[in-house]
């Protein structure tokens, strides 16, 4: 066991890392295809893991319980660089190929260049999920030396001016403007991450709103009213109070706004659908693999199968296979567990039939092969294709 958390609950936000002058620049993991179908073959592709590195955040959103002025500063928390290095080494031998570093604000982390650089350098592709308001071209510049391959920056409505009255984050949108600027020089993909709120009027809007920044796509986080784990991204704000029938009409808004406009938006039309599906207690296609291909791992180092979920599935040290949990969940709708499912569906679908017929099950594997719902996941990985491949 790793000693205490020795960041400081009330250390000063600061700026990420060592100087970049003394490093030399680590080439972004990359995957080859012979690589990418060993991968599918041995267990349905890499893995996915959130890893909440801080809890501390300085913006002041009304539907989040990470805000500033709503944890309690006594509950703040941070790993330390030891255990983050550890967790990457773990997260190698399971088989993570994607860590993303989120919070709070994982830039408030003094520690986040030293992480995402060990990330890299393991083979590991380090993602940021970020409010934006702690650029700085010396630190943007610094973590796509260290590897840093995907960032994704917070939007909460069709406008400067509402957005950062959300946030209490003034002159944030000049700031993710410049970042976009600058990492679209670095080769490093950037996409808007949006909550579905009462915020959002007309989802028209928001394609020119998002271009004028600078992005190339964006993703909807669907609104969370509460969770079981120790994550605090919700809230019983008005924001997201939405009845079953009003957030089936945004899932319908939000596909309008796809085909209407054709900006890039991540999350697949059929995981869209899906999620009408579940607010109207229809039979779901796809099951959850939180647990088995994506997790989530607090700042106490608690590994979860996702942020809904309320008893972790073991500590970070005990993490084996052993532990993986694969019961076709649908009990939530998080986007970042129910999105990825429906996509990587076909290849978790190859990897048992691939299995099956190692063992001499030909008639499991044939059932794995000539599942319908294998066409439905390949039409939604077309669907994403561009944003896939540069992630």
């Amino acid at each position: 066991m790793r000693p205490a958390n020795a960041t400081g609950s009330d250390a000063p936000f600061a700026p990420p890392g060592p100087d970049a002058g003394a490093l030399r620049p680590v080439p972004r993991p990359r995957t080859g295809p012979w690589q990418l179908v060993r991968e599918v073959l041995r267990d349905g592709g890499p893995g996915y893991l959130q890893f909440a590195i801080t809890n501390r955040c300085n913006a002041r959103c009304e539907f989040c319980g990470f805000a500033v002025d709503q944890l309690d500063p006594k509950q703040r928390r941070s790993v330390t660089l030891a255990e983050a290095r550890d967790v990457i080494d773990i997260c190698v031998r399971n088989h993570i190929g994607y860590l993303l570093l989120v919070g709070g604000e994982p830039l408030a982390h003094p520690d986040v260049r030293a992480m995402t650089r060990y990330a890299a350098e393991r083979g590991i592709r380090p993602m940021i999920c970020t409010n934006g308001s702690l650029w700085t071209d010396r630190n943007m510049r610094e973590l796509a030396a260290d590897g840093l391959c995907s960032v994704i920056m917070s939007i909460d409505a069709p406008d400067a001016a509402r957005h950062e009255q959300s946030r209490g984050l003034p002159d944030v949108c000049r700031k993710i403007q410049r970042a976009n600027e600058v990492f679209a020089r670095l080769g490093v993909q950037t996409t808007a991450s949006i909550i579905a709120s009462r915020l959002i009027e007309d989802y028209d809007r928001l394609p020119a709103f998002l271009t004028a920044l600078g992005f190339r796509s964006c993703t909807f986080s669907y609104p969370l009213r509460s969770l079981g784990s120790s994550y605090l991204s919700f809230s019983g704000s008005q924001l997201v109070n939405y009845s079953p029938a009003e957030l089936i009409e945004v899932f319908e808004r939000i596909k309008r706004m796809k085909r209407r406009t054709g900006f890039p938006v991540v999350n697949p039309r059929e995981s869209l659908t899906e999620m009408q599906r579940h607010l109207r207690g229809e039979p779901e296609k796809f099951g959850c693999l939180g647990g088995y291909k994506y997790f989530y791992l607090d700042w106490h180092l608690n590994l979860y199968r996702c942020h809904f979920w309320e008893t972790p599935m073991c500590r970070i040290y005990d993490f084996d296979r052993s532990k993986l949990i694969r019961d076709n969940c649908t009990r939530c709708m998080i986007d970042c567990y129910r999105d990825p499912s429906v996509l990587q569906f076909i290849a978790v679908n190859v990897s048992d039939a691939w299995n099956h017929l190692k063992r001499g099950r030909l008639l499991a594997a044939a059932r794995n092969l000539c599942d319908p719902r294998n066409l439905t996941s390949l039409r939604a990985v077309w669907e994403q294709r561009r944003w896939i491949r540069e992630v």
